[in-house]
């Protein structure tokens, strides 16, 4: 048949191939939504596990103050009635020193499948006030009977046990609730700490306190100097907030970290008054991180299937041109399914089991999917093998990826340069016009 009696389809039926293969592997694509759609809903189900536990034990738990407030009044004169009236304001001081050391135990509470990192704290708080003093021009009536202390707990459902709170070694009684839900939204309250006509030069508190939480506690660095210390049996922590540790130590199955934050660190003064600070946008903690995120990692490994789609089928294309064979549109999609499959199995494992495990399990079995069908397409041990060689390569290559997290884009944009480079240099020698029977220009 000469070139000019050739039909459209027997001159392009090499770039109507790819272009097939290409349009199934995006097709495939569809399927691979539906499974990120449903790593989502299971991650959504996780959450609703947490809160579920969570709502029972308690939440996580942020720790603020205490923090001294003495109301008092001041005599203004009104515009509006041309009289002179009494104005009710709220003096606020924080500590001149807080120190915090505490311990965690912690627990894996379950929900169906799903695992809750919990804990049990104890906290031994300490520090000192000095004196307060309130600086006005106008004149001013200041009711000391009517100060307060108030402790922000984030979560009160958490306590443990009565607060046994001393302030300069007289114990007094912790109220539950607030009066100041502008700084602080929930917590405790002790009542007239202040003698009538605070002369005392400083006034010292302690108090224990035993909490419930769920994932992380963290703390308000209220003190003019705030030293936290915890320590916990935990191998896997993550610090969060405005500050990490000054010092820490981890092991695989504890951890003890000391912060230190001075005044000067953060972004509100050591005494107002009336002004409303956001004090939660310093605090700083630790959270009880699960070894292994199932879903996130495995959302991380579907990014790269279109990497395995792309290239499994080019192995079967160049087998097809090179070998002469004839691979059936319907014969891709089976393989494409089989590759798509692999993250099903994956993440219905990885509830189960250890996620190296599930991942194991779950790309041997693809694997010897994949390589059985391809050995009755190519009716060839040596490709056969050749196929289930570059599949190991890919699925163990993809597992480094997955564990080192830090240098996953590097890995991977190496990853891609030399598999390009591979197919470039397999592919040197075809002569595509060939292929596609119409003549080259060398020709």
């Amino acid at each position: 048949m000469t070139e000019k009696t050739q039909s459209f389809f027997e001159r392009n039926a090499v770039m109507i191939k790819v272009a097939a293969i290409g349009f199934l592997t995006l097709i495939l694509l569809i399927p691979m939504a539906m499974i990120q759609s449903l790593v989502m809903e299971r991650r959504t189900r996780q959450m609703e596990a947490t809160n579920e536990i969570s709502s029972k034990w308690g939440y996580e738990q942020r720790l603020t103050g205490p923090i001294l407030v003495v109301p008092y009044k001041t005599l203004e004169f009104d515009m509006d009635t041309k009289k002179t009236v009494e104005v009710g304001h709220f003096a606020y001081f924080l500590p001149e020193e807080l120190k915090v050391d505490g311990s965690l135990t912690p627990e894996i509470r379950n929900r169906g499948i799903f695992d809750v990192a919990v804990y049990s704290s104890n906290l031994k708080v300490e520090g000192f006030f000095k004196s307060p003093k309130i600086e006005t021009t106008q004149s001013i009536q200041v009711d000391w009977s009517g100060a307060f202390l108030t402790i922000g707990i984030s979560d009160l459902r958490g306590i443990k046990e009565a607060i046994n709170f001393k302030w300069n070694d007289v114990e007094m009684v912790c109220e539950p609730g607030v009066k100041i839900s502008n700084l602080v939204k929930s917590g405790v309250t002790v009542n007239n700490p202040l003698q009538e006509n605070s002369e005392v030069g400083e006034y010292r508190f302690s108090f224990n306190i035993a909490l419930n939480g769920s994932r992380s506690v963290s703390f308000v660095p209220v003190g003019r100097e705030t030293n936290v210390h915890i320590e916990s049996p935990w191998g896997n922590p993550s610090f969060e907030g405005a500050f990490l540790p000054f010092d820490r130590t981890i092991t695989e199955s504890n951890f003890n970290a000391s912060w230190k934050v001075l005044e000067l660190n953060r972004n509100y003064p050591q005494k107002w008054i009336d002004s409303d600070f956001d004090l939660d946008e310093s605090a700083f903690g630790v959270a009880l991180l699960l070894p292994v995120e199932t879903y996130q990692i495995t959302e991380r490994s579907m990014k790269y299937a279109i990497l395995f789609i792309a290239l499994t089928f080019t192995v079967f294309f160049f087998v097809e041109v090179m070998r002469k064979l004839r691979v059936h549109p319907i014969q891709y999609v089976l393989v494409g399914f089989g590759l798509v499959l692999f993250y099903l199995l994956l993440l219905s494992l990885s509830e189960q089991m250890s996620f190296g495990l599930a991942y194991i399990i779950a790309s041997f079995g693809i694997l010897v999917m994949i390589t059985s069908y391809a050995h009755s397409i190519f009716k060839n041990n040596r490709l056969t093998v050749i196929l289930a060689g570059i599949l190991v390569l890919l699925y163990g290559f993809l597992y480094i990826l997955l564990q080192l997290q830090d240098y996953a884009l590097l890995m991977g944009s190496v990853g891609l340069f030399i598999i390009l480079a591979t197919v470039m240099y397999l592919s040197r020698k075809i002569n595509w016009y060939a292929l596609g029977g119409a003549k080259s220009e060398e020709e």
